[in-house]
């Protein structure tokens, strides 16, 4: 009798499965993050760009989102699609489908790089790029120069997925990881060798973004389970209509974040503004620039969170679909104490050592005011930490079970709902520390719907019928 395919996902020790399939994506996603960080860090040691540059990150970061949610969207869907055909021994459509999808992918960065240059003020001004007028021109800099690299960012973002579907997930690692190296090797000697400021930062990170594209190109010649033809490379539209669908989820956790971090950056500008410290010119970029740090650092966190819970889906998947109802709710519960403790040890770090964090930011450069506000976003803002993750490793899991609409459906109540109404209520009756307040108070909220659905899950996994799939 021939052997099961992938029958260790059935018999091996789940603490083995879970180092095994979650380690990676975990790497991949970090390394990811820190194309968001590094930039900061560099920026913020120079001292001709100090908390107006860092300000100006913070403004600029949530339009690289934009273009990574659209990414996301086509390569999530892509990778998806692709398993399913190749699932079925259809290759033809899976070859064809990432044809499109390429294509699809250059239209939309070439699209989205218009559009930014094309209503570049209109755009930075609605992400709070006007605290003052040094933060505008370098956020007007930083924002020319990444732009110009968005079709290579969207189409190496896009790409990587689709490479991991094809079964080579250390070379998508790889390639981010070049990337990244590069990134990291070039902002110093672009910021502080040859002093080109912000323009240097954008630089180094197209550049990286650049070579993760060019070698996503390379492995679309060398592809192994799929081999593409030049009649691969038409829209497909049929296919198309097939495969976006699939990474709607991918595209709404994403574009979602964008709103919330609006909405945050528009009432740090708007009370900054009016505070007795920073309202005073010389300081009013501080809290921008500040929050911007704190997010990034979040970032790092929730990248863990969700690459814990992302690299146990064909776990579960494969669990339920053998009728191991008790494997996927042990697994469940591992997952859940390992998100609560990476919740937990993040939570330590932002409240015993918030000095050190934002030290490594350039403190030593700026007012006290700086390193004031830093340690206490740091401390409010993030003290909720160990249920953030706890709530995006259960969003993951329920997508892990099919239930893509409900996963959805919650991620959206916390970003949207909670974390745009809260980010523009408090303010109104706290000031400046409502907006930091709006985080943690939207964290509670979402754990306590996650607590019930935790719940139901358990409930589900212990009964005789299978869970019920899609959307319920």
């Amino acid at each position: 009798m021939e052997a099961k395919a992938n029958a260790i996902l059935e018999t091996e020790k789940i603490g083995i499965l879970m180092r095994k399939y979650a380690i990676p994506c975990v790497i991949s996603l970090l390394v990811a993050a820190l194309y968001n960080i590094v930039d900061q860090i560099f920026i913020a040691n120079a001292d001709y760009l100090g908390s107006y540059g860092n300000a100006a990150n913070t403004v600029v970061f949530p339009l690289t989102v934009v273009a990574l949610s659209i990414a996301v969207m086509i390569g999530d869907g892509c990778c998806a699609f692709v398993s399913i055909s190749l699932g079925r021994d259809d290759k033809n459509a899976a070859r064809n489908s990432i044809g499109s999808a390429v294509l699809l992918c250059i239209a939309g960065g070439l699209v989205l790089t218009a559009l930014y240059l094309a209503l570049q003020e209109p755009i930075l001004t609605l992400f709070g790029g006007r605290v003052n007028e040094e933060t505008f021109r370098h956020a007007k800099e930083y924002f020319f120069w990444i732009t110009l690299g968005v079709p290579f960012y969207m189409f190496g973002q896009a790409l990587n997925p689709i490479i991991r579907s094809d079964g080579s997930p250390k070379f998508a690692m790889a390639s981010t990881l070049a990337g990244a190296a590069a990134n990291i090797i070039l902002d110093p000697i672009f910021i502080f060798a040859f002093r080109w400021g912000m323009m240097g930062a954008a630089a180094a990170t197209a550049l990286g973004q650049i070579l993760t594209a060019a070698l996503a190109v390379w492995y679309l010649f060398h592809m192994k389970a799929v081999r593409l033809k030049r009649s691969s490379f038409r829209p497909h539209g049929a296919l198309v209509r097939q495969y976006l669908p699939l990474g709607i989820c991918s595209f709404l956790s994403q574009i979602s974040l964008v709103m919330a971090m609006a909405a945050i950056q528009n009432m740090t500008l708007k009370y900054s503004a009016v505070d007795p410290v920073f309202g005073q010119e010389q300081y009013t970029q501080i809290p921008m620039a500040v929050l911007g740090i704190v997010m990034k650092f979040f970032q790092i966190v929730i990248s863990i969170a969700v690459g814990l819970a992302a690299g146990c889906i064909p776990v579960v998947g494969y669990n339920i679909g053998a009728g191991r109802r008790d494997r996927a709710r042990a697994l469940f519960t591992r997952l859940l104490a390992a998100e609560a403790v990476v919740g937990g040890a993040a939570l330590l770090i932002v409240e015993l050592l918030p000095r050190q964090l934002i030290g490594i930011f350039g403190a030593a450069n700026e007012s006290v005011y700086y390193t004031q506000y830093a340690v206490k976003c740091f401390r409010v803002y993030l003290c909720m930490m160990p249920l953030a993750t706890v709530n995006k490793g259960t969003f993951i899991y329920l997508q892990s079970l099919g239930k893509a609409f409900a996963s959805t459906a919650i991620s959206l109540v916390r970003e949207v709902v909670f974390g745009v109404g809260f980010a523009l209520l408090l303010p109104l009756w706290f000031g400046l520390d409502g907006v930091l307040y709006s985080m943690p108070v939207s964290d509670v909220l979402t754990f306590v719907i996650c607590v019930a659905v935790i719940a139901y899950t358990y409930r589900e996994l212990n009964s005789n019928g299978a869970p019920k799939l899609c959307g319920a």
